[in-house]
């Protein structure tokens, strides 16, 4: 089917956002439906021809995707959080690692018959999770916290150092295919690294000394990046993936570099790249399949699911303080995502343009992989771990938008009060001395894609968007009505309903309820808080109830929450009226007692 270039091109962008958004909507890894994309648009209708399309173009193309997805990936590894990961995460990205690469190999050996180099290139890619498609998948799981923190941060920490292993089997295979000697092999991985160093060294010196406007540092990382791939390939010969993979991981690390605003850059750039990229990748595949293909991929699933997996968290959690529970549930997660794809179709064009008996089974066998183990895993990791007892009842925590006096305190009086509370704002003043009063934080904007990594809800299901910020409330009380649902997100009210359009009003009320009563506003909290009110929880009795309670504190004491004797938290808003009733816990704002 003949199909205008420029039509099949926006084509392309136009599926890939309705891959990204049903995924959205579905909770699921966005790959996923990319991939499923690619294979409907490709091999089954015939629409899309990748090798016709682009021509000479595809690998090149390929080539500096990939690229730049390996540096966004390294770019979010931080040395200085691998120190508190616990024992069983660093099982899990060490050795842990190398024995999942040696065994996957194995398994592609024997099942699908692949020679030993191919095997273990297989091994290094499958052996990588990764946060993309880890984080929805935990947001449906909801297992205990010890289970989220080591499923994240495994995805987290093995997506650059699986890729990195992977980049170095690749380049030995490479050079053993070609004829290299082992010198020349050192020479391009000293190659790689030398000129990822030193572009990271450039660039942050650059950054540093505000050589580059704010306005341009985005383009120019992208440029720098690029560049660093293209001369390093140049003088080495298939270094330049070690060379951005090494950048990233120099410039995340360097002190005095600030990349959050490159990294949220790249993230945006990556979701783009991949959406369109895999849906040319996975058009590409056979179809039908090879002979033998499709059953050995499902052997090799099999095997991974049900021996490789599980035995490879057995040695990497051994002595740690994870009951068997919690490992058996460990060991059933562990779906494949972006860096697998991406990278395994690079390497097959390459090895496949070399001549490597194999290479045109591996982007087949890691597809099927990846499909398998997403489809598998969300389908069956919720009941197993109820099923285990390991997963999170209804979650009933609150996540709060805002670390200002008005924010902390809330919060504060809720974690007191025995409620998980996390605060998250990107005002590090605020959030330091929040830190300072024991209450868990994120520092970071909880509605960007970096929390989407790296933000833990477990236990969370309500947002009280609370920050001085009118506009940002409103976008976290967006983003955060299709996680939690609409009758689970606030807001307090920077402006009073008198002081707003009623088109404004109209609007953010129909996004979220305004918290407390009437007329109460983030600056009218903000001056009785000044004027010495302060909240207070009180266990209502039958001989101190609620009438008796406003008695002692006055008339103008202002209801904000109650909590159930079975630990419900209700929440007070101006479309929600609470009755408190004897046994139930009150926070409440009070002015000062003459007495206090």
């Amino acid at each position: 089917m003949n199909m205008e270039l420029g039509l099949l091109l926006t084509g392309l962008l136009g599926t890939g956002f309705l891959a990204q958004w049903l995924a959205w909507r579905v909770k699921l890894p966005a790959i996923l439906f990319l991939l499923l994309a690619g294979i409907v648009l490709g091999p089954v209708a015939g629409i899309v021809a990748p090798d016709r399309l682009l021509g000479p173009l595809l690998f090149p193309m390929v080539s500096l995707a990939v690229a730049l997805i390996l540096f966004e990936g390294s770019l979010s590894l931080r040395f200085a959080e691998l120190r508190g990961i616990g024992r069983a995460v660093r099982g899990l990205v060490s050795y842990g690692a190398v024995v999942a690469v040696l065994l996957l190999a194995a398994a592609a050996r024997l099942l699908a018959g692949l020679s030993w180099d191919i095997a273990l290139l297989f091994g290094a890619l499958t052996c990588v999770t990764g946060p993309t498609v880890i984080a929805p998948m935990l947001r449906t799981l909801r297992p205990n916290a010890r289970i989220a923190s080591a499923l994240r941060w495994e995805g987290i920490v093995i997506d650059p150092l699986g890729a990195l292993f992977a980049v170095l089997i690749y380049e030995a295979i490479i050079s053993r295919q070609q004829g290299h000697t082992i010198a020349i092999f050192l020479g391009t991985i000293f190659c790689g690294v030398v000129a990822g160093a030193v572009a990271a060294a450039v660039l942050a010196q650059m950054l540093r000394r505000q050589l580059i406007p704010e306005y341009l540092q985005n383009f120019g990382t992208l440029a720098a990046v690029l560049l660093s791939f293209s001369l390093s390939n140049a003088v080495a010969h298939e270094s330049g993936l070690l060379a951005v993979t090494i950048m990233g991981i120099a410039l995340g690390n360097m002190r005095g570099v600030h990349v959050d605003d490159i990294l949220d850059f790249k993230e945006h750039l990556t979701t783009l790249l991949v959406s369109s990229l895999f849906i040319l990748l996975a058009a590409r595949l056979p179809w039908p399949l090879p002979p033998g293909m499709l059953m050995a991929g499902l052997g090799i699933l099999l095997a991974s699911q049900l021996v490789i997996r599980p035995l490879t968290v057995a040695i990497a959690t051994a002595g740690s303080s994870l009951s068997w529970r919690e490992r058996a549930l460990i060991a059933w997660v562990a779906p494949r995502g972006i860096v697998a794809a991406a990278v395994s179709a690079l390497f097959a064009l390459r090895l496949g343009a070399l001549g490597l008996p194999g290479a045109e089974a591996l982007v087949p066998l890691v597809f099927i992989l990846i499909i398998g183990t997403v489809v598998l895993q969300s389908a069956t990791a919720r009941p197993l771990a109820s099923w285990l007892k390991v997963a999170e009842p209804e979650p009933r925590g609150v996540l709060v938008f805002g670390a200002d006096i008005v924010a902390r305190a809330v919060a504060k009086a809720l974690h007191e009060a025995g409620v998980r509370v996390l605060l998250a704002d990107d005002d590090w003043e605020g959030i330091r001395t929040a830190r300072m009063d024991g209450l868990p934080t994120f520092f970071g904007n909880p509605a960007s894609t970096h929390a989407e990594r790296h933000l833990d809800l477990t236990g969370i299901g309500r947002l009280l968007a609370m920050s001085t910020h009118r506009e940002r409330n409103s976008l976290a009380c967006l983003h955060y009505r299709e996680e939690f649902g609409r009758g689970k997100v606030y807001r307090l009210r920077n402006l009073a309903p008198q002081d707003s359009t009623d088109r404004a009003s109209l609007a953010e009320s129909l996004l979220a309820p305004p918290l407390f009563e009437d007329g109460m506003t983030h600056g009218r909290f903000a001056e009785l808080l000044g004027a010495g009110w302060r909240i207070k929880s009180t266990r209502l009795t039958p001989a101190f109830d609620w009438p008796q309670f406003i008695e002692q504190y006055g008339s103008g004491a202002i209801l904000l929450f109650g909590i159930e004797e079975r630990g419900a938290l209700r929440v007070v808003s101006t479309k929600r009226e609470v009755e408190p009733r004897s046994g139930w816990l009150v926070i409440a704002l009070v002015p000062a007692q003459p007495s206090e």
